[in-house]
């Protein structure tokens, strides 16, 4: 062989190296992290860290909420689901209420001066008193519950689908749905929810990304795409993150307009600003 034919050799070698690690990690993260979802001309935000907290490595996160200096979070997991108040700087829980273990944890809100945790597929809702967590009453509904959030009128609640559910607070009846559309696309997987500034935002199961969303026509105003937050604060995080550990979690402190995020089993919790592309 010429040496001529062994360099061209070698070089399309190290190029065939290059391009099968790329599509390597592309099919790695496309696991986690999915292709931004459909809805041509929506505007996308991305985000900075603002502020890198502590957070339970064992939290199956489910539920995010911050109002009155406090943080709350809700856990699921059938025997280890639970509603914790936490302190947001250390990550150290100092109240905590266990569900039994027949229940899965889901989604938590705040209406008025009480705590809801949705269950999954147990069509029962918890209500707690927001300073104490002592537990007042249950509370039925149709269907699955995944993510609730509320308007101080009405709550909203999804079940992973495109559709959210329009709640009545006092009898827990239906009052309508409607369907998230992005464009002509619905948008489903659904997951934990928050009411921010008049827009229901909503975490998309396996996506890092978050969509903004209408309240009164389920349009799609945006998405904030958060790729890569996860990794954001490598090397102190050591473990590795497999595609159960998604992005799960969002709370507006609704004093100062902070945006806290983090995600099921995440070692930290990030405080963000929204950032305009």
């Amino acid at each position: 062989m010429s040496r001529n034919h062994s360099q061209r050799w070698w070089l399309a070698y190290r190029w065939l190296l290059i391009v099968t690690s790329i599509a390597g990690t592309l099919a790695m993260c496309s696991g986690l992290a999915s292709a931004l979802p459909k809805g041509p001309g929506l505007p996308i935000d991305g985000y900075r860290v603002v502020k890198v907290y502590p957070h339970d490595p064992q939290a199956f996160t489910q539920g995010l909420l911050f109002a009155d200096g406090k943080l709350w979070e809700g856990t699921g997991m059938a025997g280890q689901s639970s509603l914790r108040e936490v302190e947001l700087e250390s990550g150290r829980v100092t109240k905590q209420v266990d569900l039994d273990p027949v229940y899965f944890g889901e989604g938590i809100t705040r209406h008025g001066s009480e705590l809801i945790q949705l269950t999954w597929k147990n069509k029962t809702a918890f209500i707690y008193d927001a300073a104490t967590l002592r537990f007042l009453r249950t509370a039925r509904y149709e269907g699955q519950g995944w993510g609730i959030t509320s308007d101080g009128k009405v709550l909203f609640l999804s079940d992973g689908s495109s559709q959210l559910r329009v709640i009545d607070p006092a009898t827990w009846k239906v009052l309508h749905r409607f369907q998230v559309m992005a464009g002509k696309s619905a948008v489903d997987k659904l997951n934990e929810l928050e009411y921010v500034d008049g827009e229901i935002w909503a975490n998309i199961w396996y996506a890092d990304q978050i969509a903004r969303i209408n309240p009164e026509t389920g349009s799609v105003l945006g998405y904030i795409d958060l790729t890569g937050i996860y990794e954001h604060s490598r090397p102190a995080i050591s473990a590795s993150r497999n595609k159960e550990m998604v992005l799960n979690g969002i709370a507006v402190d609704p004093e100062t307009g902070r945006i806290f995020v983090t995600g099921k089993n995440w070692p930290r919790l990030y405080e963000i600003e929204r950032v305009g592309k």
